[in-house]
């Protein structure tokens, strides 16, 4: 029989542990902090579903979808015998112990169904992006050999059978809404419970539990081998830090709901945290925003996962109703209250301040029901935290959403460390950081400013489809190189510069960090994407995409809904909003790190295009490649503020 795992959770927060620091000549070089879980050294993710519906059957753990609307809740019992008998189907077609599955589909309740199911069945889980091409699928599932792969729709069903011939090793293609699981249901009847029960038993913390492809940004993806270790060191001690998070604090029970890609690591890492507290989870396919905030506020979640693209989306739609409602300024008012209050709170919090003044606190209450209440509404109502990740949130919408009663919890992290290596510690916010580092891990900075890392939950390599094993990633003493440049504080905070290999250096010699210029700038409401290049260049310059819902409140607002995008990007008073987002950027850094010039393209970058990769990550070689006239005529032209040739 599998063994039991040991519950994570506790009933009160535990302490809050500051970091331990090493310096050099006056600078921080180090920050470790201890871990608040004991590492486990038995079991693994399979025995989750039956640990809880063992401890407490009738938690409720998940929520469906319901075909007309609403949801229907899913006790740790019900899991638990779905997750057996669709193990049992899968073990039923002669899958073995340390097969890959792929699971290719958006984010469904049937995703993390399958995933337990094959864990519990010995299988090892491959991811695909459902945006992925052909060629993109193809390569994950031959690289990772995949024997069975289930996908959502008849489209990937055909995609995958049209490279079915490159792929020796598919036996199995299912599909979610052609009845794959009911069909593995029945499949399975005549499987004994104990071949499961056996196969859980087999699987050790240092087991492979999937391989998640990195998404490419330079070159061809490679497969992160992630154990079942690591997932427990990275989600046990998450869970524990961020106790406010996880635990109901009132009368409205932990619940959120999942809206970012199962494909990506830092969903996964989620929706197992959510099992391991027996928080209940729910999933949204659909991130188009009517969809999303639709399911915000039937399900009422009091947490979300997040990344800054989405918070940036309710701040900027909210302003547009207000703008609509001709109450802009009025909202306006409201925000720099709010941004004040959080910025007052979070000196407060780091014993640098008193916290809001009598005034900011009086103005607060007068805008919480015309504003910050609404901010709340679009997101359920019930939301008194974010946990963001995947680029930079920004200061400034960072501190707006504290003030509007929205904590947000900021964090660092690769696919190679099984999600965050750092976040924002309750109550101790810091802004312009990503927090410090997770229980259990220890990050260090290189003499060239490299961030390093090194914990429980960094991986052991990249998958060697030539020899079914491991190509080690870490140095002899585990560390793990990141490729992103940074530094620590004077408490162990770490701040992100940018990437190592995205350094810019001017003809001048100036290095220059391109990431807080275009986060700052990607805030901006008419701003979908934007690339900052200057490499070899006198200096920076950058090409911007225009946000569709963003544009057409803008063409609303000013009587040009009849130009057409070819017409918009040359438009004079266009073309001066985005100058002065562009001089609201260029106030954070100096003269010489400044963006000179601008170019507006008439279409966005896609992932279909080369442009971004599935987690939506900019391809900047690709990006430069494709556009080098445009940024040569930036240079060689001399255009005033924007424009294309």
């Amino acid at each position: 029989m599998p063994q039991q795992i040991p519950p994570a959770g506790r009933p009160a927060p535990p302490p809050l542990v500051e970091p331990d620091l090493e310096t050099a000549d006056g600078v921080v070089r180090e920050a470790y902090v201890p871990p608040l879980c004991r590492p486990l050294h038995r079991g693994s993710l399979a025995d989750l579903p039956f640990h809880n519906a063992a401890e407490e059957p009738g938690a409720v753990v998940l929520a469906r979808r319901r075909p007309g609307g609403g949801w229907t809740d899913v006790t740790a019992r019900q899991f638990a015998d779905e997750v057996l008998a669709v193990a049992r189907g899968l073990v039923a077609h002669g899958l073995q112990p340390g097969d890959r599955l792929a699971i290719m589909a958006r984010t469904s309740y049937e995703w993390t169904l399958l995933d337990f199911a094959a864990w519990a069945a010995g299988l090892v889980t491959v991811p695909v992006y459902p945006t992925s091409s052909a060629a993109q699928a193809c390569f994950i599932l031959q690289d990772a050999g995949v024997r069975a792969c289930v996908v959502e729709n008849v489209e990937h069903a055909r995609m995958v059978s049209s490279v079915r011939g490159g792929l020796p090793d598919l036996e199995h293609l299912w599909q979610f809404d052609a009845g794959a699981v009911p069909q593995l249901v029945v499949a399975g009847r005549e499987v004994p419970d104990e071949q499961v029960t056996s196969r859980r038993a087999g699987l050790t913390p240092q087991s492979t539990a999937t391989i998640i492809h990195t998404s490419g940004t330079t070159g061809r993806p490679k497969g992160c081998v992630l154990t079942h270790g690591n997932f427990f060191a990275e989600v046990d001690n998450c869970v524990e830090l961020l106790h406010p998070v996880f635990t109901s604090l009132s009368r409205h029970p932990a619940s959120t709901v999942l809206f970012l890609p199962l494909a990506h690591v830092f969903g996964r890492m989620v929706a197992l945290g959510c099992m391991r507290a027996r928080v209940r989870l729910g999933h949204a396919p659909s991130i188009q925003t009517d969809e999303l905030l639709a399911d915000f506020a039937s399900f009422k979640p009091s947490f979300l996962l997040a990344v800054p693209y989405v918070l940036e989306k309710v701040y900027n739609s909210a302003r547009a109703t207000a703008e609509r409602m001709r109450r802009g300024s009025s909202f306006d008012r409201a925000s720099r209250v709010a941004v004040r209050w959080g910025d007052a709170s979070r000196s407060e919090g780091q014993g640098g301040g008193h916290g809001p003044g009598l005034f900011t606190r009086a103005a607060r209450g007068l805008y919480d029901p015309l504003v910050y209440r609404r901010i709340r509404e679009a997101l359920g109502g019930h939301v008194r935290h974010v946990v963001c990740g995947g680029s930079p949130l920004g200061e400034r919408l960072c501190a707006f959403f504290a003030g509007a009663g929205i904590e947000v919890y900021e964090g660092y992290g690769l696919t190679e460390t099984t999600a965050a290596v750092t976040v924002t510690p309750p109550l101790r916010p810091r802004l312009g950081t990503v927090g410090w580092p997770v229980p259990g891990t220890a990050v260090r900075i290189a003499e060239d400013g490299e961030v390093l890392l090194r914990g429980g939950q960094v991986f052991a390599g990249y998958w060697d489809p030539s020899v079914q094993g491991v190509i080690p990633a870490v140095s002899a003493d585990g560390w793990l190189p990141t490729g992103d440049l940074g530094a620590l504080d004077g408490q162990g905070y770490l701040r992100i510069i940018g990437r190592k290999k995205d350094l810019l250096v001017t003809s001048s010699g100036k290095n220059i960090a391109p990431a807080p210029l275009e986060d700052w700038l990607r805030a901006h409401p008419l701003v979908d994407q934007c690339i900052v290049v200057g490499d070899d260049r006198p200096h920076l310059t950058a090409l911007v995409t225009l946000e569709t819902e963003g544009l057409t409140h803008w063409q609303h607002m000013h009587g040009k809904s009849h130009l057409s995008l070819e017409e918009l990007v040359r438009d004079g008073d266009l073309l001066r909003n985005l100058q002065r987002a562009v001089d609201d950027t260029n106030r954070l850094v100096s003269q010489a790190e400044s963006i000179r010039r601008f170019a507006v393209l008439p279409h966005r970058f896609t992932e279909a295009d080369g442009h971004l990769t599935p987690s939506l990550k900019l391809r900047r070689g690709a990006v430069v490649r494709d556009f080098a006239q445009q940024i040569g005529d930036l240079y060689e032209r001399g255009l005033p503020h924007g424009g294309v040739r």
